[in-house]
């Protein structure tokens, strides 16, 4: 019986775990592997409490808010795969020698679609001494909608992920402003399960971990254009020029993880982030939140 495999939503920086299911190295471990689509991020934790879904892939956010509302929490993370957070703060051509603290005196959107990115943004201006409270930030709404409004010059600055930079920079509508992987290592995507899922499916993680240790290996040795011939039919209406400018800027700012192991440090700074910004009510603790057992 194949493990059912949710994905968070469809995204560019999920990269590798598409390149993994392509290349066929979860069928190298002896793993078949159903790909189930969700189109609601954060969909997955639901399906494994009522075990529609055997594993996810997402945030550990979620993982730490879950321990956060209930200690004994049965989900829990591994197998890393995001190390870095892949989202960029865009803004108009114009803007020079931009800082953080410019926020302040800007129209910027945030990201609406999950709580992460701006979860992440709010605690590096806390440690630019900004209280990001004090920004005027537009009303909510969806990359798509901001980049839009980005281009109309509606907004001065937007935050987005890939392939929206990408956009943008080679249409001349807007720069690049901030890479918020330049923050350091910051655990962003993992798969997720429940403790009793593991125990039923331990052999089966412990080899999609080593495909993921396989994958990482082989982005280690492949680029931008390769992953993005691998890749192009999970995103058919990105072209591919803009696929491949998206992918070697995630490959160049280092945001794929090199090793399945869930950095201790990266998973710190997520909950630095996540509880400076009232996101959950105390720090979360690795042991708790992460199964170092499948290997």
């Amino acid at each position: 019986m194949p493990i059912r495999l949710a994905e968070n939503f469809r995204a560019v920086f999920y990269a590798p775990l598409y390149a993994a299911q392509s290349l066929g190295f979860y069928a190298r471990e002896g793993v078949e592997v159903e790909l189930i689509g969700s189109s609601v991020p954060g969909d997955g934790a639901s399906g494994l409490l009522d075990d529609t879904i055997d594993v996810t892939w997402g945030g550990p956010m979620r993982v730490m808010k879950a321990h956060d509302l209930q200690r004994n929490s049965p989900l829990v993370c591994f197998c890393e795969i995001v190390a870095r957070d892949p989202f960029i703060l865009v803004g108009l051509p114009d803007r020079d020698d931009f800082q953080l603290q410019d926020l302040a005196f800007l129209r910027f959107a945030a990201v609406s679609e999950v709580p992460t990115p701006w979860m992440c943004l709010q605690n590096d201006l806390r440690e630019q001494g900004m209280d990001p409270s004090r920004l005027e930030r537009q009303p909510d709404q969806s990359m798509a909608a901001n980049f839009e409004a980005l281009c109309k010059g509606r907004l001065d600055v937007v935050q987005l992920f890939e392939p929206y930079a990408s956009m943008a920079s080679q249409s001349g509508v807007g720069k690049i402003l901030y890479a918020a992987s330049g923050r350091g290592p910051t655990v962003y995507t993992t798969f997720i399960a429940t403790r009793s899922g593991i125990e039923r499916h331990r052999d089966e993680f412990a080899g999609m971990t080593r495909a993921i240790g396989h994958m990482q290996g082989w982005l280690a040795e492949h680029g931008a254009d390769e992953l993005a011939e691998i890749t192009a039919p999970f995103f058919p209406q990105i072209e591919r020029n803009i696929l491949v400018s998206s992918l070697r800027r995630y490959a160049e700012a280092g945001i794929w993880a090199g090793t399945p192991d869930v950095s201790r440090r990266g998973f710190a700074r997520l909950g630095e982030c996540l509880h400076s910004g009232g996101f959950i009510s105390r720090i979360p603790i690795y042991e708790e939140c992460v199964d170092q057992s499948v290997s």
